[in-house]
């Protein structure tokens, strides 16, 4: 349990600094350290909640959310993530949607280039925005995860905002999506009495609080964006190896 709490400390650290809650990659570790893969959306989505929800609160408080176009994409993607979250799913398809989304998210994080933009310039909402809206919604209540680190490239390569604001939009995004799939994994795990399972992994709560806390300091007032972009998609994309290595194992 050491190595799986200062893993998540470390997940949670980086990815609070550029607004996501990482549990895409508290899943993966979680896989990898053999636990009932159905009990890990659920885990993962609880961790999720307790780093985004003290981002969004500092990224709200430093100006840089903006809630009137960051409301409809939400809106349209919670009740997605919610059907997602009651869609069953195998264990082999489970895992390798895990594994396609964190090398195909860790490696938009490295390569995607574009020209700075200051944080107070925004594009037009557009149809695209509620498509992909939609889907990552549904993707990430499959999985067990907030689907930031879905949207967030999504949002970059259409110019949706600068940086430090679409970190703020991932954070509330992954939030509201976090709270529905919860719900809807709850309702699944109440049904094949594997709730109480979650009590012992309250350790991973405790580690991702501390790191999410400085993660977001460092998101909002020192590090570079691109920097902790960069060093974000190096952790996905390992993880993603690691995890794909686990199931040509199998």
């Amino acid at each position: 349990m050491l190595w799986l709490t200062l893993g998540f400390l470390l997940t949670a650290l980086l990815y609070a600094s550029i607004g996501f809650g990482g549990g895409s990659t508290y899943n993966a570790l979680l896989a990898l350290a053999e636990t009932d893969y159905r009990i890990l959306p659920a885990i993962s989505l609880v961790c999720n909640i307790i780093v985004v929800t003290g981002g969004t609160i500092r990224f709200a408080h430093a100006g840089l959310l903006p809630w009137r176009r960051a409301l409809p994409l939400v809106l349209v993607s919670a009740p997605f993530a919610w059907a997602g979250g009651l869609t069953p799913i195998k264990e082999a398809s489970f895992l390798a949607i895990l594994a396609i989304a964190l090398a195909v998210s860790g490696l938009l994080l490295l390569l995607q280039k574009q020209a700075p933009l200051p944080d107070d310039t925004t594009r037009k909402a557009h149809g695209g925005d509620i498509a992909i809206g939609a889907l990552t919604g549904y993707l990430a209540g499959l999985v067990g995860i907030g689907g930031g680190i879905f949207l967030a490239p999504w949002l970059h390569a259409t110019r949706w905002a600068g940086p430090r604001t679409i970190a703020a939009m991932a954070s509330f995004f992954i939030l509201v999506n976090s709270a529905s799939g919860l719900v809807s994994q709850s309702l699944k795990l109440a049904g094949n009495g594997q709730a109480s399972a979650l009590l012992d992994y309250w350790p991973l709560a405790l580690a991702v609080l501390a790191g999410g806390t400085i993660g977001t300091y460092l998101g909002v007032r020192l590090l570079p964006a691109t920097l902790l972009k960069r060093l974000t998609g190096v952790l996905v994309l390992y993880v993603a190896g690691q995890l794909a290595w686990k199931l040509l194992a199998v």
